[in-house]
């Protein structure tokens, strides 16, 4: 398997247990009495399903993104030039005041 394949699906991984993480704290703590709605609603298996794989999707995304970011180069790489872009010096700017 390549390494950037194996990388991705370590990182879903990671997403989706964050976001079961997070899922079941939103459960526990009762945000906004999200568990008293879904545990009265026969259809709330629903609702906790969809919180878990939409929250896993970002959750893994970030994951991903970080991972791939410290990938970069660890000298830093050569950063352009470092020359300034614009200097200091004041404009004179023709204005007429309205009367």
């Amino acid at each position: 398997m390549p390494k950037l394949v194996r990388l991705y699906l370590v990182n879903i991984a990671v997403g989706f247990a964050l976001s079961a993480v997070f899922v079941g704290l939103l459960l526990w703590l009762n945000v906004a009495n999200l568990w008293h709605l879904v545990s009265s609603s026969p259809l709330g298996w629903v609702a906790v399903a969809m919180l878990l794989v939409f929250n896993a999707l970002v959750f893994s995304g970030v994951q991903f993104a970080i991972a791939v970011m410290r990938m970069a180069d660890p000298e830093g790489g050569n950063g352009g030039t470092r020359a300034p872009v614009a200097t200091r010096q004041p404009v004179k700017v023709a204005a007429a005041a309205r009367k």
